[in-house]
């Protein structure tokens, strides 16, 4: 029997290649910096390190993070805009707290990430509206006649390089967004955790950079620039909400929410660490998107459409209306080879000809040997 994950559904067996995980390699993970950087933080020789820590987060942290950003994302960010959290997650998760009741209305784009589908309707009862998208993301059209029927609290927007979709939201609908936000006086929660991925052209300023309009709550997370493991994120907002989300009985009880880590990556940022760390990143996953879109030229071929990411995590597949990816999915665990199903990143249980590959979590070697086996699994199911 396959060794499933509960979560995917995919094979997590030692020969299996599971494009369903949408994580790093192992192989890639900072073991060499963050050895180095625990060292340097020991050595500074304070007691505050493992002590309670600033309930909006270590403020030399917060100023080395803030100038991080202000780097990356070409705009000014400032340390009393940053709240920081234990990843993106449960960022989002604090939102639905301090803004929503259960059966709030929240709008969600169409597909989107399963997992935060999750939060915001099993963790926190909100009823969502799936808002289309187009080859170029989120749909304005599309918002703007929702809400003509709904009163959204906010909507949930993955903006740059999605998950799973990889797709990009242009300057001009982010304007536009930014203008709707405004007349119907609902938030934009901008999931931006990829924004710094990118493996060529920058994409557009981030919505971070419009958070002193009130109407933008910004995501950021170490998950994907550095590692998983620290589960180390931050809400990028104004600096009252920022104090708001400081105040909640779970920031004071734990004297903020990630004190150790937060102090541990300051190290990085500010000696560089981060930065080197982070352009090798982007010089290794290119090449794996490369060589996932030479696989499936080679075996998928016309069976599926696809557009080539510029950034973030993600190949996204539409197959034809005969294909049900679900079904292909068992097919695929038999030879082997893993993805996630379309109907997974839908509110709705749609999208069930479509399919998301991570590219990051193998080597080109075995990125070949998923799509090579992916091929034969598409070439068996329409014989």
């Amino acid at each position: 029997m396959p060794n499933l994950d509960r979560s995917t559904q995919v094979d997590r067996s030692a020969d299996s290649i599971n494009f369903g995980i949408g994580q790093p390699d192992f192989a890639l993970l900072p073991h060499t910096l963050m050895r180095k950087i625990s060292a340097v933080r020991f050595a500074e020789g304070d007691t505050e390190l493992l002590n309670y820590g600033f309930e909006q987060g270590d403020g030399r942290f917060r100023r080395a993070l803030a100038a991080f950003l202000s780097r990356g994302y070409g705009t000014d960010v400032r340390p009393p805009q940053l709240m920081i959290t234990a990843g993106a997650s449960q960022a989002l998760s604090l939102i639905c707290t301090f803004f929503t009741q259960p059966g709030d209305t929240v709008f969600v784009e169409e597909p989107s990430y399963f997992l935060a589908l999750r939060i915001l309707q099993e963790d926190h009862r909100l009823k969502i509206v799936p808002i289309p998208s187009d080859e170029n993301g989120l749909a304005l059209p599309a918002v703007e006649e929702a809400l003509t029927r709904h009163r959204p609290v906010f909507l949930y927007t993955i903006p740059t390089y999605q998950n799973p979709t990889g797709r990009t939201l242009p300057y001009n609908r982010r304007q536009q967004l930014l203008a709707l936000a405004a007349a119907h006086d609902f938030l934009i929660v901008a999931d931006e955790v990829y924004h710094l991925l990118d493996y060529g052209k920058p994409p557009p300023p981030p919505f971070a950079a419009h958070v002193a309009s009130g109407q933008v709550l910004s995501l950021g997370s170490f998950s994907k620039i550095l590692a998983p493991g620290l589960r180390l994120g931050w809400v990028q907002t104004t600096p009252q909400l920022a104090r708001r989300f400081a105040s909640s009985g779970l920031a004071d009880s734990g004297g903020g929410l990630n004190h150790f880590t937060s102090n541990l990556v300051r190290v990085a940022l500010e000696e560089g660490g981060q930065k080197d760390y982070l352009d090798g990143l982007r010089r290794a996953y290119w090449q794996r998107v490369e060589a996932m879109d030479a696989a499936l030229r080679r075996h998928i071929n016309d069976r599926a459409v696809w557009s080539v990411p510029a950034g973030g995590f993600f190949f996204w597949l539409t197959c034809g209306d005969e294909i049900d990816t679900t079904i292909l999915l068992k097919a695929a665990i038999s030879a082997k080879v893993g993805f996630l199903p379309g109907s997974r990143c839908s509110s709705v249980g749609g999208l069930g000809h479509c399919l998301r590959l991570c590219f990051t979590h193998y080597d080109i070697p075995e990125i070949e040997e998923g799509i090579r086996r992916l091929g034969q699994v598409f070439t068996a199911h329409a014989g």
